[in-house]
């Protein structure tokens, strides 16, 4: 006959049997949303990315420069000349916020942050879309990681690009080779300082003594070569450095625009007439309204909203 304590050793042996299978679920379950949650990080991560490759792209700013007046000033006895040679500019790039409007919501702007802030203390707001008072609750709208950088462009007006150089000659016969040749004054050359050959891309930097030399060579794209009685045509360009200063990554908050929900149900034939009656309450200042700039609803499907800092 069994004692006591083996028939409590076999009742909780039961016991743990019968709670396996839970618990495998549960554990289960708990795996399923780690590996669901790795994945949309992993996404989120490599959108991040994009947006930042995209961001850091060198010299391919597209964005209308406004006019603006120069005053050019003379300079008496500079101690480094040549750093007054070179053509400079410098950009300030703050790329575009994005923000996902999903199904049922909308992003409302207003001229005032003080009113946009005011909507959003206020939480609820009920707002007759048609016949119907359709309740709405007012956020904060986060936005994405975002970056701010200077891009300085300076172009040189003693040095060039030379492509296309032929690999006919070992690299210090080559070197002394298109010195020789950048120094011909009826090719249009001058005196040469130094050359940066790289025999491996057949591309070299030559750096000229004299001021205009540069400019004089440029005026045509290519530059003769005379290598063992043949002549080959080397493609000549402008030296250009290009340098990122200040980068910078933040996110925040927009300070005028209110993200509004609840707008899943609403039942009218176009987002428009919702945007015109959520504009004609929220300009209202009896409902904590004011002058309102814009309104973006989505109602079939998801909507990208793009915000300038």
């Amino acid at each position: 006959m069994a004692t006591g304590e083996d028939k409590e050793k076999q009742a909780l042996k039961a016991d743990w049997h019968d709670d396996k299978p839970k618990k495998d679920e549960q554990y289960q379950k708990l795996i399923d949303e780690m590996v669901k949650e790795n994945v949309q990080l992993k996404e989120e991560i490599q959108k991040l990315e994009v947006e930042l490759q995209e961001a850091t792209k060198t010299a391919q700013v597209q964005e209308d420069i406004p006019e603006t007046k120069l005053k050019f000033t003379s300079l008496e006895n500079p101690e480094n000349y040549r750093q007054f040679l070179n053509t400079c500019c410098s950009f300030q790039v703050s790329p575009h916020f994005t923000y996902e409007l999903q199904k049922g919501e909308a992003l409302i702007t207003f001229e005032k942050e003080e009113v946009a802030q005011r909507v959003i203390r206020m939480g609820k707001h009920h707002v007759q879309i048609q016949d119907v008072f359709v309740e709405i609750m007012a956020k904060p709208v986060p936005l994405k990681l975002g970056v701010r950088f200077q891009v300085h462009v300076e172009v040189s007006k003693m040095k060039i690009n030379v492509t296309e150089i032929p690999d006919e000659l070992p690299e210090s016969q080559m070197r002394d080779k298109l010195e020789l040749s950048f120094s011909k004054s009826r090719n249009g050359g001058g005196e040469v300082e130094c050359v940066e050959y790289d025999k491996q891309a057949g591309s070299a930097v030559i750096t000229f003594v004299e001021t205009g030399v540069a400019d004089k060579i440029l005026k045509n794209k290519d530059y003769p070569l005379y290598i063992n009685q043949n002549c080959h045509r080397v493609v000549v360009s402008s030296y250009i450095e290009t340098h990122l200063k200040k980068f910078q990554v933040f996110s925040g908050i927009s300070k005028r625009t209110v993200l509004l929900t609840g707008l899943q149900n609403v039942e009218v034939m176009d987002e428009e007439t919702v945007e015109d009656l959520v504009n004609i309450h929220f300009q209202r200042e009896k409902n904590g309204g004011g002058e309102v700039d814009v309104v973006k609803c989505s109602l079939s499907q998801p909507h990208i909203a793009y915000f300038q800092e």
